[in-house]
């Protein structure tokens, strides 16, 4: 069995913990009592605090592509069921966490407004979301899955738009409720265009 290094321990908690409380909530004492890692151990890792959550947003989206990966790539699914698969594999993880929601959103909402780092690197996370999923989205097009004049561009953007809303709500309710709702309209609509 591997040990996980200091850095890599306190970048795992650190997901729990940006998830839980959010940048500005989130003390590096706490991280470092969470984590078991030393006292110092912190900078000798990281430069800084916005750095640190940079970082920890990377290992987030490393977990966002391998789900995209595996529903995406899942060719026993037809190409829209894939999509959705994506965002049922999400909705998944977060019933985990107690429906705390996305950290991407949490974070950009608490954030965007302050910060042009955070900003332009959570709009960056969404963009190479938005890409992955509107590739699978040409290809139900190209299958006739989808009306040929279809933006899949525009309609990954939404879907994303959608599903960000609806984890804010689930994230408030704390109950998959919306999630669901967002997905079953959204798809039933996507189906009969």
């Amino acid at each position: 069995m591997t040990t996980k290094s200091t850095r890599e321990r306190l970048l795992d908690v650190g997901l729990e913990l940006l998830l839980q409380r959010g940048y500005n909530d989130l003390g590096i004492q706490a991280l470092l009592d969470a984590s078991g890692a030393p006292r110092g151990s912190f900078y000798h890792h990281f430069r800084s605090k916005e750095d640190f959550a940079l970082q920890v947003i990377d290992r987030y989206m490393v977990e966002v592509h391998q789900g995209l990966d595996m529903a995406l790539g899942d060719e026993s699914l037809p190409t829209l069921d894939r999509v959705r698969r994506f965002f049922e594999i999400s909705q998944d993880k977060y019933g985990r966490d107690g429906y705390l929601g996305c950290m991407l959103g949490g974070l950009g909402q608490e954030l965007s407004g302050v910060s042009d780092v955070f900003r332009k690197k959570i709009e960056w996370c969404f963009s190479e979301i938005v890409e992955r999923i509107a590739g699978c989205l040409d290809m139900a097009r190209q299958r006739g899955e989808l009306p040929a004049d279809t933006d899949t561009r525009y309609m990954a953007n939404l879907l994303l738009n959608c599903w960000e809303g609806a984890a804010l709500r689930s994230r408030l309710l704390r109950d998959p409720a919306p999630l669901e709702a967002m997905l079953d309209f959204y798809f039933s609509a996507a189906k009969t265009a």
